[in-house]
């Protein structure tokens, strides 16, 4: 499956949210943003949470590392952590070509809905980083 940067929902902190349904539950597949990535430069390390780990909205839940700055990643939404991409700590070169596919980073199941609504669309990311950079 290929997902469109358009129609992801994205936090404040760079990371995007996927949001699907799965046996009637909603499920969150998070990751990080090309643009993150691309201030971030040469990716040396990830730090990814457990399968079971409960997070919230906002709160810090792995932390990826670049040559320059270790970087905190956030949950954009809150819930538990149901499946961690364990092939990306290994393989952080392909993070940088393919953000929105191969670089899904945790999978969560949602216990509140309410975090969605703190989220931006893409045009609204897409005018936080014109701003930011």
């Amino acid at each position: 499956m290929s997902r469109d940067p358009a129609k992801l929902l994205y936090a404040e902190s760079h990371e995007w949210a996927d949001v699907s349904e799965q046996d009637g539950q909603k499920i969150a597949t998070i990751g990080v943003s090309a643009f993150a990535i691309e201030q971030l430069n040469d990716l040396v390390y990830m730090d990814l949470p457990e399968v079971g780990k409960v997070v919230s909205a906002g709160e810090e839940f792995g932390e990826v590392e670049s040559v320059k700055a270790v970087s905190p990643l956030y949950s954009p939404v809150s819930g538990e952590v149901i499946e961690v991409h364990t092939e990306l700590p290994d393989n952080l070169d392909k993070l940088n070509e393919d953000p929105y596919n191969f670089g899904w980073v945790v999978k969560v199941k949602l216990s509140d809905e309410a975090s969605l609504s703190t989220l931006m669309d893409a045009a609204a990311y897409q005018k936080q980083c014109s701003e930011a950079g």
